[in-house]
């Protein structure tokens, strides 16, 4: 049996104030774009990139993969490809990416690319989890209040959200990717951090509202449990099947006067699945 965590637990400033409460579903409005098309993408990434490079510089070291070179170019390259969040650069900078992959895809660690991790999963390319936690952020000075993951996988982005949100709770249907995570983030020491083996679809509501819901599945629809669970200002950012039949990438932002939608770009992500196993 998983112990229950600690609470309660503060939510940033934007969500406090505003308890969760059950609302109707309607595309009522647009959310801001995260990447404003005035900038020059050029001098943003540099900027961005620049930005967070001294502090890795000066908080990692090491040789190989362990050198903060391998990372600090993983980084340049998300920023010059959109990424502009200076808390979200500096935490895929600060993460060790082939500590969560198995020994034989080490050296494909920080290619922007997806790997498997067993069991039929894989762990997302280092883009699309940057992409996912800067939507996550978008809008909110500082630190997150509590998030919630939906599906932990091999741990990896749980360790990203971390170091952007106050507290994360990362919840896993798959109990040999549950136990993977565990041995995967306790050298990391991330007190903040909460593994939950359980069904997803779920949600975990007694860690609600949370501040923000990040899924890394993607279903038909994004589930009631879920937008009953995030609180009024808080963004849930989720893979959904659109009329199309085609997965996108799903931004919802809770108001008090209920729900704004915004589909973004065509993904593909793994099925979101009920129960557990």
């Amino acid at each position: 049996m998983t112990q229950r965590p600690g609470f309660p637990v503060k939510l940033s400033q934007t969500t406090a104030s505003n308890p969760a409460r059950k609302t109707g579903v309607g595309d009522t409005g647009r959310i801001a774009p995260s990447r404003p098309p005035s900038l020059n993408p050029s001098q943003t990434a540099a900027k961005a990139a620049s930005a967070v490079l001294p502090r890795l510089d000066s908080t990692v070291t090491g040789l190989g993969l362990d050198s903060v070179a391998v990372r600090a170019r993983m980084v340049r390259k998300l920023a010059e490809q959109g990424v502009q969040d200076p808390r979200v650069l500096e935490a895929m900078g600060q993460v060790e990416r082939h500590r969560f992959v198995e020994s034989a895809l080490v050296n494909q660690a920080y290619e922007d690319t997806s790997l498997p991790i067993g069991l039929g999963q894989t762990i997302s390319k280092p883009n699309v989890v940057a992409r996912m936690v800067e939507l996550l952020c978008q809008g909110k000075p500082g630190k997150l209040g509590r998030v919630l993951e939906i599906g932990t996988g091999c741990g990896y982005q749980a360790a990203v959200l971390s170091h952007v949100a106050g507290e994360v709770y990362s919840i896993e249907r798959l109990r040999g990717l549950h136990e993977k995570a565990r041995t995967h983030l306790r050298p990391f020491r991330l007190h903040n951090v909460h593994l939950i083996f359980g069904d997803g679809m779920l949600g975990y509501p007694k860690g609600a509202p949370y501040a923000g819901i990040i899924s890394a599945a993607g279903g038909e629809a994004v589930p009631d449990a879920w937008l009953e669970q995030l609180a009024v200002g808080g963004r849930l950012i989720a893979p959904t099947i659109t009329p199309s039949g085609h997965q996108a990438l799903v931004v919802i932002l809770k108001t008090s006067e209920g729900f704004e939608r915004q589909v973004l770009e065509a993904v593909h992500f793994v099925p979101l699945k009920s129960g557990v196993a």
